[in-house]
């Protein structure tokens, strides 16, 4: 008879995806995803799709670059069955009941052009405002309008995008041996863009240009991605949250039922939170409009 436990020589990283598939769902008052690249080789697929299988809510906004058109278009279509896993998540939120909201980014440029339609399975719109359930108010875009102010020029921005291709094929293999190991994820990309003093000072202007269109709008703060950098943070009384990737940081933003704002990781561990302005004494949902 084996004495040992029931996990022992199973990949922490295997225990915790298995644990959050059997868990029962979380209902949440709003997630916001975005930068998930279906269709790209780098892909977390199946991370996103047990994530998504482990939380229910009322809305789900899809803040852009869901589908990597981009990439089909110029590279070559990555699309296995874990792709598959994360498009039947989706529908099995709207059938329990999520209104999905999705705001095309600069990877899916081409389904802006159905910007302002209510398809059956969802709404789609160029930028909208959501009201949290203590009534801040939220710009949610994708952010690369803001690439006009904190773009490098087009030179660097292509050795740019050579060397990044690399770094995530380099992290996804070092992920690969850490899962072996029974370590748990970790973003290699994410750490060596810390390291750089260049990536560092676009970030800042990204994150100031993200907070100055909140407050020309009167805003309250803003939700967004394009960077694949996750925060949650408060600046002179206005918001930043940018809810992170699926091909580095794993994360995802949602809002709880009194207007918690949390950044969370695929396997549920709260990397960030923010409270509620105030208590909460009626829920009210509201129709996301344009911005």
């Amino acid at each position: 008879m084996n004495a040992d436990g029931p996990g022992d020589g199973v990949p922490a990283g295997r225990l915790a995806a298995a644990a959050l598939r059997q868990a029962p769902a979380v209902r949440r008052r709003a997630v916001f995803l975005s930068d998930v690249h279906l269709g790209a080789r780098h892909c977390h697929a199946d991370a996103l799709a047990d994530f998504l299988a482990s939380l229910r809510c009322d809305r789900l906004y899809l803040v852009g670059d869901i589908v990597d058109l981009w990439w089909i278009a110029q590279r070559r279509l990555h699309w296995g069955a874990a792709h598959q896993r994360v498009i039947e998540a989706l529908h099995a939120q709207r059938r329990a009941g999520a209104e999905l909201v999705y705001i095309p980014g600069n990877h899916d440029r081409p389904l802006r052009q159905l910007c302002g339609l209510a398809l059956p399975a969802m709404r789609v719109r160029r930028r909208a405002i959501h009201v949290t359930a203590d009534g801040r108010r939220l710009l949610v875009v994708h952010g690369d309008e803001f690439d006009a102010v904190t773009h490098f020029g087009s030179l660097q921005e292509k050795i740019g995008d050579w060397l990044y291709y690399r770094l995530l094929t380099g992290n996804q293999w070092l992920n690969a041996v850490r899962g072996r190991l029974g370590l748990r994820y970790w973003s290699l990309a994410d750490f060596l863009k810390s390291q750089s003093g260049a990536a560092e000072r676009y970030i800042i202007r990204y994150v100031q240009a993200g907070l100055d269109a909140a407050r020309r709008r009167g805003l309250d703060g803003i939700v967004c991605g394009h960077i694949h950098r996750a925060a949650l943070v408060q600046q002179d009384g206005c918001i930043y949250a940018n809810d992170g990737d699926w091909v580095e940081s794993l994360t995802a933003l949602v809002e709880e039922w009194d207007g918690t704002l949390r950044l969370l990781e695929h396997d549920g561990r709260v990397l960030a939170e923010l409270p509620p302005r105030r208590p909460v004494v009626a829920d009210a949902m509201v129709v996301p409009r344009a911005a």
